[in-house]
């Protein structure tokens, strides 16, 4: 047999395949090369063998493995890398590179591997390639997230015995209590700060506790602890398709989303070995993440035991995705599919759907609508589950950040008890709002002494790298890992409450402009954009049940206009803001409007108290920034202005004016 023949009418043959499917699709409209690819996650010293295809519905690639693998053979063809190192060359750079079929997404992308990794020059070539072809819609690296690098609090700094009772609660929990500026002093220290920053949810606990909701937390899984109530455990799943990610054996993924470790004290997590350690990425003991997380969102409360959670008779539902040197995105994807009641081919269906994922994790790359992590939140939206997404511990701007920046997502900004921007925090007009995940150091100052007032506090495990069943405790992390929780345990109060009140559930979109617009002002001006304020769970309960809220919007907690003085503001679709201006009585024609900048709001106006989007006595609902509401003869009061983004929104002028008697 003529093996070279063979082999060139195999390539003509795949080359045949990728024109033919190009000639179905050349009468579309398809979207520009560079639209379709994200190389926004790699990174320049970076290797990749992992590829998410997403083809167009109708393509043969679409519904065919075969099909899709055959395309993606042709692309690496077309990208040169099917030649053979030449003699002297480095065989592991220049190796013929094959495709490797390995599984159908949830979301209908194909997950393809290459036999050898690829340099960040050879993986954007093929997925040029691979984009140039018209049935492709979108193409993306599967890179690996972590969960955020948080500060974990010294040792020394926790508590110093174990008495089983909910004291702990009083002592260190700063974080669950009211931003009111009570001086506090938390745990051992020598110094009692002003508590500015608190989410106010204990003042929730009388109207709402979680009862009924369902919280999923995709993450490293979750441990025994006392503490917390594990019954869900064995119903939730470990989505790590990796056995060297998993610790497993296999790549299969199992049942249960208990963690078993993400260590990465061994010689073969070091990134010369193929690992992730390295000079920026030091070896760490196993984090026990998901289980400090957790008990932030639920951990049981008034049982004696230890301390407190937001939503402490919510159900947390574990979705383990990340594991040793991290997760990748197509198997957090899937996760997000399944925890929100979608299917995932081979795993069985989810009985216990979450109506909130809290996802504290992240990593490098803008996120798109079309991007995997995009389009799985996009499903889970449309399935009714709010998803919350820690902001990212890098002091730089979020949109630069995975899946932070996805549409869809309430990403969470961090403060300390200050209510000042903790100095790691990432920021930026993607940010939704911000929330108590600590400030390491006194005064949440960016350096000097940690102290305990610096931290949040949660259930924890003992072990260095599997979990201790006897190493029950509790520690302090800080980062916006330790935000998110906090703002997913707010909104599972807001449903527990909506629900015991026989009233209608709130869709995501609504759910993130209730959090938004209920979010309690900074004590001063943050030094970068993080969002509406810092969360409220107290007035959020109570907006949404539409109770009075003494200390709540509508009762001094709006930023202050001044008569004739615009302001600008940015934000998010569903992002809402809330101003006021006082004015007295012979006042004459009453101005209050938006303009300028770019996006698209809308305006509601009411007098003496906060508006929503559905109760107000003036509102303004046009295409872009230009709306207006005119009073001739103004009632003497206060009148709130809620600013609701429409779609993404920046530098809107917000101005009220009238004249004086």
């Amino acid at each position: 047999m003529n093996t070279k023949a063979f082999k060139l009418n195999t390539l003509a043959a795949v080359m045949m395949l990728a024109l033919g499917s190009q000639a179905a699709f050349s009468a579309d409209a398809v979207a520009p090369l560079s639209a379709r690819i994200n190389v926004s996650t790699m990174q320049d010293s970076g290797s990749y063998d992992r590829f998410i295809i997403t083809y167009r519905a109708g393509s043969a690639q679409r519904g065919d493995r075969t099909a899709a693998t055959q395309a993606v053979s042709a692309a690496i063809a077309r990208a040169g890398l099917t030649t053979r190192a030449a003699a002297g060359t480095n065989a592991m750079r220049m190796s013929t590179v094959n495709a490797v079929y390995q599984r159908k997404l949830a979301i209908g992308a194909d997950l393809v591997r290459t036999s050898r990794k690829l340099s960040r020059s050879e993986a954007t070539s093929l997925m040029q390639q691979l984009a140039a072809d018209p049935s492709v819609a979108h193409v993306e690296p599967d890179v690996m997230l972590r969960a955020i690098r948080d500060t974990r609090a010294a040792t020394s700094l926790a508590p110093t015995a174990f008495t089983p009772n909910d004291q702990y609660y009083a002592a260190y929990q700063w974080h669950l209590r009211a931003g009111d500026g009570t001086s506090e002093k938390i745990g051992g220290d020598s110094s009692s700060y002003p508590n500015k920053g608190g989410a106010d949810v204990a003042a929730a606990w009388d109207l709402a506790d979680g009862t009924g909701v369902t919280v999923a937390v995709l993450d490293t899984g979750l441990t025994h602890h006392p503490d917390i109530d594990t019954s869900l455990g064995d119903a939730g799943y470990d989505f790590i398709s990796s056995g060297y990610v998993s610790g497993r054996s296999t790549d299969d993924r199992a049942p249960g989303g208990w963690d078993t470790g993400d260590w990465t004290t061994g010689d073969e997590y070091l990134a010369t070995n193929g690992g992730c350690v390295d000079a920026t990425h030091p070896a760490e003991d196993s984090s026990w993440h998901g289980t400090h997380v957790t008990g932030t969102v639920a951990e049981l409360t008034n049982n004696g035991t230890g301390m407190a959670g937001s939503a402490f008779n919510a159900k947390v539902l574990p979705v383990r995705v990340l594991g040793h040197c991290g997760g990748f995105n197509s198997d957090i994807a899937d996760a997000i599919e399944w925890a929100s009641g979608g299917h995932v081919d081979g795993v069985p269906d989810n009985q216990n759907p979450a109506q909130i994922i809290n996802m504290s994790l992240g990593g490098g790359g803008s996120c798109s609508a079309t991007d995997v992590l995009g389009q799985a939140i996009a499903d889970a939206n449309s399935r009714g589950t709010v998803v919350v997404v820690a902001a990212g511990n890098n002091n730089s701007d979020v949109s630069g950040f995975s899946p932070a920046s996805c549409p869809g997502a309430i990403a969470v900004g961090a403060i300390g008890i200050s209510g000042k921007r903790a100095f790691y925090s990432n920021y930026g007009a993607k940010v939704a709002v911000a929330s108590p995940g600590g400030g390491i150091y006194a005064n949440d100052a960016s350096s000097g002494t940690q102290v305990q007032a610096g931290f949040v506090w949660s259930a924890i495990n003992d072990g260095a790298t599997v979990p201790d069943e006897s190493g029950y405790t509790y520690g302090g992390y800080a980062g916006t890992s330790q935000a998110t929780p906090h703002v997913s345990g707010t909104i599972a109060l807001v449903i527990s409450a909506l629900q015991a009140a026989g009233l209608p559930a709130l869709s995501p979109a609504d759910m993130r402009t209730l959090i938004t617009s209920s979010a309690r002002s900074f004590p001063s001006a943050p030094d970068q954009t993080l969002g509406a304020g810092i969360v409220d769970a107290a007035a959020a309960v109570n907006q949404a049940l539409g109770n009075s809220n003494p200390g709540g919007p509508g009762d001094g907690d709006a930023v202050a206009l001044t008569n004739g003085t615009a302001v600008t503001v940015s934000g998010n679709a569903g992002d809402a803001k809330l101003y006021k201006i006082d004015v007295p009585a012979g006042a004459r024609s009453l101005v209050l409007r938006t303009f300028g900048g770019t996006g698209d709001v809308s305006l509601y106006i009411k007098n003496g108290d906060a508006p929503t989007t559905t109760s107000y006595d003036k509102s303004s609902v046009h295409v872009g920034n230009s709306e207006s509401a005119v009073y001739a003869a103004p009632a003497a009061g206060t009148y709130y202005l809620l600013v609701s983004g429409v779609n993404d929104f920046s530098n809107v002028s917000v101005q009220a004016t009238f004249v004086a008697p």
